[in-house]
């Protein structure tokens, strides 16, 4: 089992990217790659469980090769490195902390895509919001921030 975090600020923009979907909105979050917490927190829930460190070791923000890089590639990787260290997702939890805005209306294109770059079925994934009411940075609206959850089991105990 791993467990995962991350947060974003806002920035200036028209839409915010979560789970690989953008969602039209009066700001963008800010970050060196697409700024997608949700899937940043995964991709660590992931290779937490695997032991095998975070997302800065595999994509580091001070390489400008992965500057605007969508979240997916390191999904995908942590993904591969599942299926090579002999293990398969169960299912993975997410938890989107935010004031604005409204996830709901996406929730369900979120967990198709999330189970698509997975290859697991959307029924493996949960996606969750709360609001923190009004309390904190992302109760002030100035970010966005993501907790991630994932249980992984030993293919050879299938």
């Amino acid at each position: 089992m791993g467990i995962g975090f991350d947060a974003h600020q806002f920035t200036e923009g028209t839409f915010i990217t979560l789970c690989g979907i953008k969602i039209p909105y009066t700001q963008a979050l800010a970050g060196h790659s697409d700024a997608d917490c949700a899937w940043h927190a995964l991709t660590d829930a992931i290779l937490g469980a695997l032991a095998l460190g975070d997302l800065g070791d595999y994509f580091p923000s001070s390489d400008k090769k992965w500057h605007n890089e969508p979240s997916s590639t390191f999904l995908e990787y942590a993904n591969q490195m599942v299926s090579k260290h002999g293990y398969k997702i169960i299912n993975c939890d997410l938890t989107i902390i935010s004031q604005q805005p409204k996830i709901k209306p996406y929730r369900s294109i979120m967990q198709r895509e999330t189970a698509k770059v997975l290859n697991i079925d959307a029924g493996q994934v949960s996606i969750k919001a709360t609001t923190t009411d009004g309390l904190g940075f992302t109760g002030r609206e100035e970010g966005i921030a993501t907790q991630a959850v994932v249980l992984l089991s030993s293919l050879s105990k299938s």
